[in-house]
């Protein structure tokens, strides 16, 4: 069942999903099943089509509204796997990188990469330590998150690891509009200016899901981003 409602959901959606994707989704959901019922990574909806539109189609619904051509990406505050494992499944080209601060999840999201032979890498990191590194920063076409923090403190969570040029998205809900007020600043000083912004839908839900597309316009100040837990307690 899941199979089909991935491939139906997809097409309504105007996104290509091969059988081969589609696979690879089941063997994904099977093992987040599995492993979530003794580590607990994230809520797994028992209802299969509720499981399949809000922890599949939703990540992949970027795809549907014009996603630009890139190389590398980094999922920041990957969690369980949303959105890096649906998006590296769909673009096996993109390498991905992702990137959370809790070992197990690392642990699983690398567990995950091997079973499914995907083109990407778990990194055991914090944000604002990884984004230090000088492999890796300013190193991305591409730096997503999906309900990690609000988008004044996401910026200087992606920005930093988006080369100029290279883009920033995030995956947020209604109150997107207000949260890009609240975070003209922060973009401001981060080297970002937005793009443009899409609505996420899922086939036959009434989700207002919407996304933030962020050009890297300038390079981010060496001080951003601050000590780890900063960007949290005081946002730009």
């Amino acid at each position: 069942m899941l199979r089909q409602i991935l491939m139906t959901g997809a097409a309504s959606m105007g996104i290509a999903m091969t059988e081969a994707q589609v696979e690879q989704f089941a063997a994904y959901h099977d093992m987040l099943t599995t492993a979530n019922a003794r580590m607990n990574l994230t809520r797994v909806p028992e209802d299969i089509r509720e499981a399949a539109d809000r922890n599949y189609l939703d990540c992949v619904a970027p795809l549907a509204q014009g996603f630009p051509e890139v190389k590398t990406a980094v999922d920041v505050g990957s969690g369980a796997g949303f959105p890096g494992i649906p998006l590296s499944i769909m673009l096996p080209e993109v390498r991905f990188t992702l990137m959370d601060a809790l070992q197990k999840r690392v642990e699983f999201l690398q567990s995950v990469i091997d079973a499914l032979h995907l083109n990407a890498e778990a990194a055991h990191l914090r944000a604002e330590d990884a984004a230090k590194r000088p492999e890796l920063r300013e190193r991305f076409d591409l730096a997503v998150a999906r309900a990690v923090a609000p988008m004044n403190v996401l910026c200087e969570y992606l920005l930093p690891f988006v080369r100029v040029g290279g883009r920033m998205l995030a995956m947020k809900g209604p109150n997107l509009d207000g949260e890009l007020r609240e975070a003209e600043h922060a973009l401001s000083i981060l080297g970002g200016r937005l793009e443009r912004t899409v609505d996420l839908p899922i086939p036959g839900r009434d989700w207002n899901h919407r996304g933030a597309w962020i050009v890297k316009a300038t390079p981010t100040p060496d001080r951003y981003p601050r000590r780890a837990g900063m960007p949290e307690k005081r946002p730009l």
